[in-house]
């Protein structure tokens, strides 16, 4: 059975939950926007998640602090009860897109179970793909404005005189993780356990792979049309 947007079964279960796959660069954000516009779904990003929750002082939020003020991990478990929880509001009647989670086969795993119990799975695993040296390109090439915050990018979206803001003519910086060399580290350290998660999900026969280096609106556009046709 599928619904009119092509997903298997996703009327029987009552909404559906895409995963959003995708290294540093790729365009996660902007596409989980555009999709949640599109589909109607909630736009679940793990790290916004916490970060809210620490700011409201909810429980969760509370034991979560305590793990990202060391600069470790947020366990498994609590993420996963993170998202079952938002996925419980209202927001997320019509299902939602999950974006930076599940990052290991581990908590793939976990992730699958949890919604199983609930009688429901994900959809479909949409894996937005582009070749390392443009990612390393993509993010290095940002600026910021040190005094308004207003971002540029040397590229796609440069200020009108080159390395100052339009808004007040401040020097523009470059953050020290968005340097090249950073962005390769955190990238090499990104992408074996997210093929990894890409490869459990494959052999399901879930994963949409969708061209990242296209313009963004065609990026949309290729994803809303595997999620119509079932690709």
């Amino acid at each position: 059975m599928t619904d009119p947007g092509g997903g298997p079964a996703a009327s029987s279960r009552g909404r559906r939950i895409l995963l959003l796959v995708g290294p540093v660069g790729a365009g996660k954000g902007t596409q989980a926007a555009a999709l949640s516009g599109e589909l109607g779904l909630a736009h679940l990003a793990s790290g916004n998640l916490f970060r809210q929750a620490v700011l409201d002082g909810s429980p969760l939020g509370e034991q979560a602090r305590v793990y990202m003020e060391r600069g470790d991990l947020v366990p498994d478990d609590m993420t996963i009860e993170m998202f079952m929880h938002e996925l419980s509001k209202p927001a997320a009647a019509r299902g939602a897109i999950l974006d930076g989670f599940p990052r290991t086969v581990t908590q793939a795993r976990a992730l699958d179970a949890t919604l199983a119990r609930r009688g429901e799975q994900i959809e479909r695993v949409i894996s937005i793909e582009v070749p390392m040296e443009e990612l390393v390109a993509r993010v290095a090439g940002r600026r910021v404005c040190p005094e308004c915050g207003t971002p540029y990018h040397v590229d796609s979206d440069p200020p009108k005189v080159a390395g100052r803001c339009d808004n007040d003519g401040t020097e523009l910086q470059q953050r020290d993780d968005d340097r090249p060399e950073v962005v390769r580290a955190r990238l090499e350290k990104q992408v074996r356990p997210m093929l990894e998660v890409l490869d459990y999900y494959d052999q399901k026969g879930m994963v949409q792979h969708v061209d990242g280096t296209q313009p963004i609106p065609a990026v949309t556009t290729e994803i809303l049309e595997g999620l119509r046709d079932g690709w």
